[in-house]
């Protein structure tokens, strides 16, 4: 509470919770479209199908339908990985809120093209349109996180880092809610299912335009004074707008040296370097924690703990629901507790019921009711991932780096993210195959390596100016 007295002008105000609000629907549309292309599953490869004996009057093999859905499925994360690495570039270019509205042209053509799929018979389209949603939710995971962490004051940027992994989680959650058979996950449904992509982007074409451009990048970047104080007196209604423009002046002086970096100078730059690579490894904490795979096996999982398919779906649903709760329960805890002890706390506990899901796994054949322990600790593990690596990678890489290095740095982890994601994609049903009851044993040693990462070379970013983390890495103390 001290701090809320201490900057009386830096509260939650209308106009800056409606601008957070029209942002994080670039989030939202990240979210929905991870999720939405699960359920329909045997409806898109039963028009695959179709399509394909229309044309060349054969049927098609079972291998190769799965080949076309698996390709439909990853294609979205090879468009995330282009637009995650363009982001700086068009962050730089256009601004953060330029980018964003630019980038709603792309989610427009998206959305059509899968949309459409059904009407014109053609799967290349459905392929098309999630490749293009793909671009454009990369530019988003890439755009949203630079623009929250600029625009939040000081005291609020963590609650509100947030925000993004509740956007995605709110995302996923629609998806799944719409993708049930009694809603639109039929063969006649998911065309409509999947086109209603359009939605955030048209949403966010009406509301970004009032919202300010961020007036770091007003001021660091465009040197535009006057543009960025007027910028801040709307997003913190106060004319008290100089402790926020000294902040961004101290900054701006300590990176006159390193104006706006480029990919290869960030790589190269030895100061640089140590928060660049703890940047990536905390993107590859959120990916390489099993949690994709939890999303992906979370119905079969259900299903052999001897639940009933519908009620296995509905328990799915619960896990989206879950990870809402979650990330607002934790919004308040993230200025409070700090980043790194609740990225800490996410990992452990990933770790041990990551641990608990392999036992269930191998002695749920001789204990019937193990097969709840399995369920629990799925719901659990969930829990734990929504505390920690579900929201603090994607806000301690906007927070690690100053103004001029930031998009490029974001580029990279947001690649980073995107590149693993698809490798998960690809690679866990294989897994699977080859580890059957072990499948979760790489994963927990994975979060055991990101535990150990994060307690020995992490620092804490709660209420640190941007200014402060940098010394923090100038004067080579990782801690």
């Amino acid at each position: 509470m001290m701090d809320f007295f201490k900057f009386p002008k830096q509260g939650l105000t209308f106009f800056l919770t409606y601008t957070i609000l029209a942002s994080m629907l670039g989030m939202l549309q990240f979210g929905y479209n991870t999720g939405v292309i699960n359920a329909p599953e045997k409806n898109i490869e039963n028009f695959m199908k179709d399509v394909y004996r229309s044309r060349y009057a054969t049927e098609i093999q079972e291998e190769s339908v799965k080949l076309l859905y698996s390709l439909a499925v990853s294609i979205f994360a090879i468009g995330g990985m282009l637009g995650g690495f363009s982001g700086g570039l068009i962050a730089n270019k256009f601004g953060r809120k330029g980018g964003l509205l630019m980038n709603n042209v792309l989610g427009i053509c998206g959305a059509c093209l899968m949309g459409f799929t059904k009407f014109f018979q053609s799967y290349e389209m459905l392929f098309l349109g999630r490749f293009i949603i793909g671009v454009n939710c990369g530019l988003n995971t890439s755009l949203v996180p630079m623009y929250i962490s600029e625009i939040a004051p000081l005291n609020l940027r963590g609650g509100l880092g947030t925000v993004n992994q509740l956007a995605v989680t709110i995302g996923l959650l629609i998806s799944q809610i719409l993708g049930i058979e009694q809603i639109l996950g039929t063969d006649e449904g998911w065309p409509l299912l999947l086109g209603l992509a359009i939605c955030p982007a048209i949403l966010q074409l009406i509301l970004l335009p009032v919202c300010p451009e961020s007036p770091r990048y007003l001021l660091i970047t465009k040197q535009w004074e006057e543009e960025a104080r007027k910028a801040l007196r709307r997003l913190r209604a106060s004319n008290q707008v100089e402790e926020d423009i000294e902040e961004m002046r101290a900054e701006q002086r300590a990176q006159q040296s390193e104006s706006t970096i480029s990919m290869m100078e960030l790589i190269c730059s030895p100061t640089l370097r140590s928060p660049l690579i703890i940047g990536i490894v905390m993107q590859l904490s959120q990916q390489l924690s099993g949690i994709n795979a939890v999303f992906y096996y979370s119905t079969g999982l259900f299903v052999s703990s001897g639940l009933s398919d519908e009620t296995a779906k509905f328990m799915t649903i619960g896990i989206g629901a879950i990870m809402v709760i979650m990330t607002i329960v934790i919004m308040p805890l993230m200025d409070r507790m700090g980043r790194r002890t609740l990225h800490l706390y996410g990992l452990g506990g990933m770790f041990i019921f990551s641990i608990f899901i392999t036992i269930s796994f191998l002695i749920k054949e001789m204990i019937d009711w193990m097969s709840y322990l399995s369920v629990v600790s799925t719901l659990s593990f969930v829990v734990f991932f929504a505390l920690g690596p579900g929201s603090i990678p994607w806000m301690i890489t906007a927070e690690l780096f100053s103004q001029g290095p930031r998009p490029a740095a974001m580029s990279i982890a947001v690649l980073v993210n995107w590149l693993a994601n698809f490798l998960v994609g690809v690679g866990f049903p294989n897994l699977k195959n080859e580890l059957d009851n072990y499948t979760f044993l790489p994963f927990s040693l994975f979060l055991a390596i990101f535990w150990i990462f994060t307690y020995k070379k992490v620092p804490e970013t709660k209420n640190k100016t941007f200014e402060e983390i940098l010394a923090l890495f100038r004067h080579n103390n990782g801690r």
